[in-house]
């Protein structure tokens, strides 16, 4: 970029009136456009002051959504990147930056090369962190099969309170919870796996990822586990990159939207909310949003969201969902009518 943001910034109507409203509880920002780059800078300039502010000493870390190291469609793209680091020069905060991940098909690193991120390290000297080879926690979550904790390694880097997180999300649909934004590609990006292994007969023998014991064998567990984890693993800072979108089978198998929008804000949910309403998609079927609503982890409610830049409106797509959505809908249903005198004839309830 160096000038490319300068060069392509579009000025708002309605930048008068930046942050948190009278009427609103948060503000996301839309910004439209050619250069991937430059949407991205548009639109994290409203928040300059609280994202400086926010950020203070803290190390920044760059979260991309490389879910398969081989499909730039399903990764985030390296000019976004470009964009949210050229932004982060402008209010003086590349002092402490990495970009962080573990990607979830094969070595980080791998995905790093192929999506040309090397050069992101030498322009702007910022540090790559493959995730598998730092140091981990153990954190516990739930499985729909048995009901009980089971102990996942989440990487101690995205739960340091040191760390000031930036999901930088691709808008994808998805096969287990129908979108992807930016809280799915926090909490399933930290889970670890061991060196050497991948998802094919290329995998080292005896190495294991994580990952999927986060997803609780099946769609209440992943639900679940996703709104649970939002306490403790989420973004500080949301980026969702509709450039080119992806519908159908996502997250790896969809197929392009050419959307050319992006999303910003430092309220994840809503910035998530904005951006599943971009897509399309009817948000009282994504379970774990609307858990996380209705828990308080932030705005979902569009009347209580400032948008900032380009309405919804205007550039407002419907993406076509996986193939088995329908299968998904069951978290909106009791695992059982009469669950304790179905299963459990002799158990009485106690109010003493």
């Amino acid at each position: 970029m160096g000038g490319v943001a300068a060069t392509c910034l579009k000025p708002y109507d309605t930048l008068a009136a930046f942050g948190k409203q009278d009427n609103y509880s948060s503000s996301v920002a839309i910004t439209t456009g050619d250069n991937r780059a430059d949407l991205a800078f548009r639109a994290l300039k409203p928040f300059s002051g609280e994202i400086a502010q926010a950020i203070g000493s803290r190390r920044v870390v760059l979260k991309p959504n490389n879910v398969n190291i081989d499909i730039q469609l399903a990764s985030t793209h390296v000019d976004t990147l470009e964009g949210i680091l050229e932004f982060l020069q402008s209010i003086g905060k590349t002092g402490n930056v990495v970009i962080a991940e573990s990607a979830a098909n094969g070595p980080t690193f791998d995905g790093f090369k192929n999506f040309g991120y090397f050069r992101l390290a030498d322009k702007y000297g910022v540090k790559l962190v493959d995730l598998d080879q730092e140091p981990y926690d153990i954190i516990y979550v739930f499985d729909e099969k048995d009901f009980r904790p089971h102990a996942v390694r989440i990487s101690h880097l995205m739960l340091d309170p040191g760390s000031f997180i930036v999901s930088v999300a691709r808008m994808k649909t998805h096969d287990r919870v129908f979108a992807t934004l930016s809280l799915k590609n926090i909490v399933f990006g930290s889970p670890v796996k061991d060196r050497g292994f991948t998802f094919n007969s290329s995998s080292k023998k005896g190495t294991v990822s994580d990952k999927p014991i986060m997803h609780g064998s099946g769609f209440r567990g992943i639900n679940y586990n996703l709104y649970s984890m939002s306490q403790q693993l989420h973004p500080h800072l949301a980026v969702i990159d509709g450039f080119a979108g992806m519908e159908g089978n996502g997250p790896n198998d969809g197929t392009p939207v050419d959307h050319r929008v992006c999303v910003a804000g430092l309220d994840w949910l809503a910035a998530d909310r904005v951006g599943i309403e971009l897509m399309g998609i009817e948000f009282s079927n994504i379970g774990y949003l609307n858990f996380c609503n209705q828990t308080g982890r932030g705005t979902a409610d569009l009347n209580k969201i400032h948008i900032i830049g380009e309405s919804i409106s205007a550039h407002k797509k419907s993406y076509k969902l996986s193939d088995n959505f329908k299968d998904q809908l069951i978290w909106k249903n009791p695992i059982s009518q009469n669950l304790t005198t179905t299963h459990y004839p002799n158990f009485r309830l106690s109010y003493t």
